[in-house]
């Protein structure tokens, strides 16, 4: 036991056993900032979801002012006038109607 804690000793006491140590705290140092999973991806990930966030807040806001507008034209409907309009705007009718047109008329 005791040649093993006399090499180990030796190695630890070495610049080259120092060497390596620092070698490998640089490397995960950098791997923790600039790796795949490191402080500038969640930086960068967490800005995402922030701009995300106000972004559907934003279509959230748009969907609802739709939905009141489309809530209060579905309740005063009235579907004769909506056929009216629909056959003047777009100067159709069905095949088996007539139109009589009335100069007399002003629109």
């Amino acid at each position: 036991m005791s040649k093993f804690y006399d090499i180990f000793s030796k190695i630890k006491s070495s610049s080259g056993f120092l060497f390596m140590m620092i070698l490998l705290f640089v490397y995960f140092s950098v791997y923790a900032v600039k790796g795949e999973r490191g402080l500038i991806k969640y930086v960068y990930l967490t800005e995402e979801v922030a701009e995300a966030k106000s972004v559907s807040k934003k279509y959230a806001q748009e969907r609802h002012y739709w939905d009141e507008k489309v809530e209060f034209l579905s309740s005063n409907l009235d579907l004769d006038l909506l056929d009216e309009q629909v056959r003047t705007v777009l100067n159709m009718v069905g095949p088996n109607e007539f139109v009589i047109l009335d100069e007399n008329i002003k629109d």
